[in-house]
């Protein structure tokens, strides 16, 4: 005996291949604009700098109706004193070369702050000073300072927020990184992607804002690194929490705000970051996270047993 489909479960069948294939579509879109030129990059963080401030704040008149938010192009070129065809080509991503007078001009039209000036000097590929190499190894010092710091949990990362060194304390408080695999020990990859944490973050929203917005930060250098490349590619692919901040184009530094961490063995831990830099151009730090009162002291001594 033969079975019939229902007309109503052909249409939801072939609805239900059309998302599949639209959610596959726009994946594979997210992982091909991961692969950015510096330009390209540039344009984009223009753009999404300039939507974002209001006619008045600049002492503009807010005019009709504005097909975009913000700011217009004219606009930026009038109140930065550059031409509008050329700060077009800017936004667009076009190759032109940029002078650090011109490139400071439109940061303090667009209002940026310190790291988000920094940020667009890096991406016009105007040095802010000058570079030394990362830290590739860590010197047993650094190993040692890990353990004497313990009950506090301490951890040491590099630019990519990759994880070099970490203690007990942090895999008894936060993650015990001995159960990752070495290419998933990443800070913002665990953020999206890892489920078997020790703890839970209270402030989990602010957290991995600040961790995208670090992490853009520091791709403005490595645009051009395929080692860059491939993980932005692979975190766009997995989490698609992380590409939709993603687009927002933000920035920022590491954070030395408490964080309030809630333990499964001990309950709520108030801790705050403490950053040390271990490298002449600042991209390798260790993070030690330290108790802001007598009883997350007491619950960190605990754990430690």
């Amino acid at each position: 005996m033969s079975l019939s489909v229902p007309p109503a479960a052909d249409k939801n069948r072939a609805a239900g291949k059309t998302a599949a294939t639209r959610t596959t579509q726009e994946a594979t879109s997210s992982i091909q604009r991961a692969v950015v030129t510096r330009h390209e990059e540039l344009g984009a963080f223009l753009r999404s700098r300039r939507e974002r401030i209001q006619p008045e704040e600049v002492g503009l008149a807010p005019g009709g109706r504005r097909r975009t938010p913000g700011l217009r192009r004219e606009e930026v070129a009038l109140l930065a004193g550059v031409g509008v065809t050329w700060y077009t080509w800017l936004e667009q991503g076009r190759d032109i070369n940029v002078s650090a007078q011109v490139v400071e001009a439109i940061a303090r039209t667009l209002r940026l702050d310190r790291l988000e000036r920094n940020h667009l000097f890096t991406l016009a590929g105007i040095p802010l000073g000058p570079f030394k190499g990362d830290c590739t190894a860590l010197p047993a010092s650094v190993h040692r300072l890990l353990r004497q710091v313990s009950p506090y949990p301490a951890f040491v990362v590099n630019a990519r927020y990759d994880v070099l060194a970490y203690n007990e304390a942090y895999a008894k408080a936060i993650v015990n990184l001995d159960e990752v695999p070495v290419e998933e020990r990443n800070i913002v990859w665990l953020a999206f992607n890892e489920t078997e944490w020790k703890c839970r973050f209270i402030d989990a929203d602010d957290i991995v804002l600040r961790l995208v917005a670090g992490y853009r930060a520091a791709l403005a250098d490595h645009l051009g690194d395929p080692a860059w490349q491939d993980f932005t590619a692979r975190l766009l692919a997995a989490s698609p929490r992380f590409a939709n901040l993603w687009q927002r184009y933000d920035v920022a530094g590491p954070s030395a705000q408490l964080k309030l961490i809630g333990n499964s063995e001990v309950g709520l831990l108030r801790l705050e970051p403490a950053n040390l830099w271990l490298s002449q151009a600042g991209k390798v730090r260790a993070t030690v996270y330290t108790p802001a009162d007598d009883e997350t002291e007491r619950r960190l001594h605990q754990l430690a047993g």
